[in-house]
């Protein structure tokens, strides 16, 4: 017997696509987004770009003078301010994730203010590593 309590609850079986691309995620689930995508281009990019890198720079003078040339480049400076990026998000992010884990900012307002910390500090602090990065200074 089923109880005439218990609601039914909705189901969507015909949600197209132009519905999801209209679908507006919260500040705090991209935050969380990315620090995903931002720990695999680390994770990624720990073995193909920069253990490579770092065994060229110690092996020799000559090869540390290749590595620093190389690096020189505009389109090797975009993919190290990528990097850049992703290590200062994740890190800004995990900081957030622990405090939550501490049960400190769990609520939704706060949720959402520590989530908009988190893309401000990361992207002010991916400024200045680009700027000094690119020599305005």
């Amino acid at each position: 017997m089923s109880d005439p309590a218990i609601k039914q609850r909705p189901q969507f079986r015909n949600i197209s696509v132009p519905q999801l691309m209209n679908y507006r995620l919260p500040l705090s689930a991209k935050s969380s987004i990315l620090h995903r995508v931002s720990g695999a281009l680390l994770f990624l990019s720990l073995p193909l770009v920069l253990l490579p890198l770092f065994e060229l720079s110690v092996t020799s003078p000559e090869t540390f003078a290749s590595i620093q040339a190389w690096a020189s480049h505009p389109v090797c400076k975009l993919v190290l301010l990528a990097l850049i990026w992703g290590y200062l998000h994740h890190f800004c992010a995990g900081i957030r994730y622990l405090t939550i884990d501490l049960h400190i900012g769990v609520d939704k307002e706060s949720a959402r203010k520590s989530a908009g910390i988190v893309f401000g500090v990361s992207l002010a602090l991916t400024v200045i590593f680009g700027l000094k990065l690119f020599g305005v200074w």
